[in-house]
């Protein structure tokens, strides 16, 4: 991530946290005063839209309109607020990331929505065991190329033998999971709390972005067989 989208992602939990602080107390005053705090709310909406979509300053123009009509009505006596530096929650994200495509970036995408995202790339071994295949890449090569993607704050990659290893020198305050990644949720969560990371949430992409075609890593092979291997093999065969 970007130092500009840094600040604002900063930027946008601290005035989130402040309109928060608005709400809860909020009830002495009057409904044009309320629709400010709401309007607030749809600044704060946008500015996180256009965080995801990686326009920063955007994010941080838009933010800052929220930002003033809280403080506005904080200068006039209508609402108190305390402006606390909050920093943004560390996501950690895992896959084999091989042949990148647009699901990759949906996903990844998905976790800049909730926070910093650390990612965890699977080493070549252990995607070999999961897939039963070898992998298009190698895993520095997979690594550098999540690296590379502008809503990653930083990649790393795993343990060989301990999946928990890398979450837990991670330290996440969430783990987000893919769609269609085997993980069971409450098994995670048992683990966690047994290495000390009780207090991280756990959750998961509800489905995978099916806008476009070929949407994951096999269908992209299978897809290059169909159309270049077996096409050749039938030239040859004429």
């Amino acid at each position: 991530m970007s130092e500009a989208c840094e600040r604002a992602s900063l930027y946008i939990s601290m005035v989130k946290d402040a309109i928060q602080q608005a709400k809860e107390g909020a009830s002495g005053i009057s409904d044009m005063e309320r629709k400010l705090i709401e309007l607030s709310e749809l600044y704060l909406k946008d500015s996180e839209y256009y965080l995801s979509l990686g326009d920063c300053a955007t994010a941080i123009a838009t933010i800052s309109y929220a930002e003033g009509l809280i403080d506005s009505l904080a200068i006039q006596g209508k609402i108190k607020i305390k402006w606390r530096r909050i920093p943004p929650k560390r996501v950690v994200i895992a896959g084999t990331f091989d042949v990148l495509h647009p699901g990759h970036l949906h996903f990844i995408k998905a976790a800049s929505r909730l926070g910093e995202v650390f990612v965890i790339v699977s080493r070549d071994i252990n995607a070999k065991r999961a897939k039963g295949r070898d992998t298009i890449f190698p895993e520095q090569s997979r690594l550098e190329m999540v690296k590379a993607i502008r809503w990653v704050k930083d990649a790393v990659l795993g343990d060989e033998n301990d999946y928990l290893k890398k979450i837990v020198e991670l330290s996440p305050d969430i783990i987000l999971l893919g769609p269609d990644q085997k993980v069971n949720e409450d098994k995670l969560k048992e683990e966690l709390e047994k290495r000390g990371l009780g207090n991280v949430e756990v959750m998961r992409l509800e489905k995978r972005d099916v806008s476009f075609f070929p949407n994951s890593t096999t269908s992209i092979i299978l897809e290059i067989v169909r159309r270049f291997c077996v096409q050749s093999n039938d030239e040859e065969h004429n």
